[in-house]
């Protein structure tokens, strides 16, 4: 009876994040107010306890530390126009349509690997969209490849810092950030290659649209962009140095967090705390708080076992291809926390692990309730006039997501 209404409460809570809906005129449900619903549902069955809480932050606290400094570094960029000066580069360089796809896309890669994918999505989405509307006047079918290669361009994560749910599954599972970069790097590399080149076959057609004139004025770089991209370069440089030192991954990203905040006080005099509070995007580490909780629920009532029977010695494919489904199917976030826990009670090598986070990053191009920045890239384009429909969605995302994941899990097979 408990397995079904835990079942039951996630499949519901799952349905509230997807469509958020709203209480009245002007509230609308946010995916941590469901998640928490359905926790505090969990609770009621006491299938959830007060343990699991202490669990969860016990095991949350130090990737938690690392993404807020992230999500503050990534403020501080947007404040400074650090992401505007890069797509004004972009516009002023590009001479052709194939050019300024392949910047956009470029872009969408030191992004999210610079920051981390949702950041690449949610930011570059509206600036991407704007300057192609700009540059093609009376093509309003040209956003749509663009928007795409800013989407897919956010692929398996190269660091453990360029996604949050790969930072916290490396930090639970006691992955090093050098263990993690030397295996998924080549992995990423060959997933944005694959990538770009089917969305270039994709939209071979209205990729040759003549491209408009390049603005006359570019803009210059400010002083403090050029020290924010020092900083960056630094804070990128330090991981795997700090790292083989034994120190924490958390560590430094607080460093440069800090650091950050001093240069957009002293260069900008912007409010430190200010900066902080409105650039940690404190909806989402409740939501995945709240998500783990669900997930340890689950595991009381037997679907991680269940999980963690299939993984053990089963193949890459096996567990790569389960987490591309469950993660489509569930939204990654949730999936991911099954994997974790699932791998941790099995005897497999950190290489299954990688291979559970490569469908985990990949598994959201195959149906958008994959992820909650891919819903959110859908209504951002909504909201500038671009509409793609799940079944185009799906289509592109199945042409490049196959031979991706397939790709991916053969490279990881050669460890």
């Amino acid at each position: 009876m408990n397995e079904l209404a835990a079942y039951s409460t996630v499949a519901i809570t799952l349905g509230l994040i997807v469509t958020r809906p709203s209480l009245g005129l002007s509230f609308r449900l946010t995916p941590a107010m469901s998640a928490f619903a359905g926790v505090a549902f969990l609770f009621a069955l006491g299938i959830v306890t007060p343990e699991h809480w202490v669990r969860a932050a016990t095991n949350l606290w130090t990737p938690f530390v690392a993404i807020g400094s992230i999500m503050v570094m990534t403020e501080v960029a947007r404040r400074i126009g650090l992401l505007e000066r890069g797509a004004s580069f972009i516009d002023t360089q590009a001479t052709s349509t194939g050019r300024l796809f392949l910047f956009v896309f470029v872009l969408g890669v030191v992004t999210s690997t610079s920051f981390n994918n949702d950041a690449a999505i949610l930011l570059l989405t509206p600036l991407v969209v704007t300057l192609i509307k700009r540059r093609y006047p009376g093509h309003p079918e040209m956003a749509l490849p663009f928007a795409f290669a800013v989407f897919m361009s956010a692929g398996v994560a190269a660091l453990p810092v360029s996604n949050p749910m790969n930072m916290v599954v490396a930090e639970f599972l006691k992955i090093s950030f050098n263990d993690y970069a030397r295996h998924m790097i080549p992995v990423a590399v060959a997933g944005w290659l694959i990538a770009f080149l089917v969305l270039r076959a994709i939209f071979a057609s209205p990729l040759t649209t003549p491209i408009g004139p390049a603005p006359e004025n570019a803009r210059r770089s400010t002083k403090v962009q050029y020290l924010m991209i020092a900083l960056l370069a630094c804070v990128l440089a330090s991981y795997p140095i700090f790292g083989s030192l034994g120190h924490p991954v958390w560590a430094v990203a607080a460093a440069g967090a800090l650091l950050s905040l001093v240069l957009a006080w002293r260069c900008q005099g912007a409010n430190p705390l200010r900066v902080a509070r409105d650039g940690v995007s404190w909806g989402t580490l409740a939501f995945l708080l709240a998500v783990l909780v669900m997930s340890q629920g689950l595991q009381e009532v037997g679907l991680v076992g269940r999980l963690a029977a299939l993984y053990e010695n089963a193949g890459l494919a096996t567990i790569g291809m389960t987490s591309s489904i469950g993660s489509a199917l569930l939204n990654n976030h949730p999936m991911s926390y099954l994997n974790m826990l699932a791998l941790q009670t099995t005897s497999a090598d950190n290489i299954s692990v990688f291979a559970a986070l490569v469908g985990g990053d990949l598994g959201p191009r195959l149906l958008p309730m994959g992820s909650l920045a891919g819903l959110l890239w859908l209504e951002m384009l909504r909201r500038h006039g671009v509409d793609v429909s799940v079944g185009r969605f799906v289509r592109v995302g199945l042409l490049v997501a196959a031979p991706t994941i397939a790709v991916s899990l053969a490279i990881l097979s050669l460890y």
